[in-house]
């Protein structure tokens, strides 16, 4: 496992984050376990790994330990959680969050958008504002962008087994997903997202809650109820969420300018 080397800094945002650079010579936003977010890390984990399978545009991440002897050196890590385990992303720079670019004339990878807004609705991630997205130049004036911050999935960043029976179905008031939805040419490519999430393998869906560090203490009821309502959401509902933001947001979209989406 990679061994942390030197600390940057401590990152804004409420998910305790910070910037540690590891011995494979990268830089990684490292998110601890805090009390009062008991499921922010498990959610970031769930939801990394899915947006991995379905090839979203996400960073690359992985589990860490970082040793006491390190974080006791800095005060910014030295009273946080003592847990073995934390989650790391790489930290991708030089970029921008998405209240920071006034203008997209063009996205290099809005292939992706569809599958991100489809795995939005799915794993109940209502908090997919402009912070969390991130734009890189591409040229002079195309952006590639990256999808980040996942501690939310789950509609909460300390959910209760029996909360995951009622999470919203509701459409997600977003400004991203409007924004992304300005970009999908084809209104075909919902539904061959949706095709691609129904058939996840649920042993994938159940390896990778397996696969969530026991020292955070997520219960095996927990974990079964994360597997039973992913399963629940992409057959029953997903169907449903999909038409409901096809009606409400993309086709008015169309309609109103259809240029927008030549």
């Amino acid at each position: 496992m990679i061994q942390p080397i030197a600390y940057k800094k401590t990152l804004e945002g409420k998910s305790n984050a910070h910037l540690i650079t590891f011995n494979d010579g990268r830089d990684y936003v490292v998110k601890y376990y805090q009390p009062g977010f008991e499921k922010a890390l498990a959610n970031e984990w769930v939801g990394y790994c899915l947006a991995r399978y379905l090839q979203l545009p996400i960073p690359f991440a992985r589990l860490v330990e970082i040793p006491h002897e390190f974080s006791s050196q800095f005060p910014e890590l030295s009273q946080l959680s003592n847990t073995q385990t934390q989650f790391a992303s790489v930290y991708v720079p030089d970029c921008f969050d998405g209240h920071q670019v006034t203008s997209l004339p063009r996205i290099s990878n809005y292939q992706t958008f569809a599958a991100i807004i489809l795995f939005d609705y799915w794993v109940c991630n209502r908090d997919r504002t402009r912070k969390n997205i991130i734009l890189c130049n591409d040229t002079n004036d195309s952006y590639h962008l990256w999808v980040i911050d996942h501690a939310e999935i789950f509609n909460s960043y300390d959910w209760k087994a029996s909360d995951l029976e009622y999470l919203p179905i509701s459409l997600i008031k977003s400004a991203t997903h409007q924004l992304m939805a300005n970009f999908i040419p084809n209104e075909s490519d919902f539904s061959d997202q949706l095709e691609i999430i129904q058939t996840l393998p649920i042993h994938l869906v159940e390896e990778i809650v397996a696969l969530i560090p026991d020292d955070w203490n997520i219960s095996a009821e927990e974990r079964k109820a994360i597997v039973t309502t992913l399963h629940t959401r992409r057959k029953r509902n997903l169907p449903k969420m999909m038409e409901r933001f096809l009606k409400r947001v993309y086709w008015p979209l169309f309609t109103s300018n259809p240029n927008s989406l030549a």
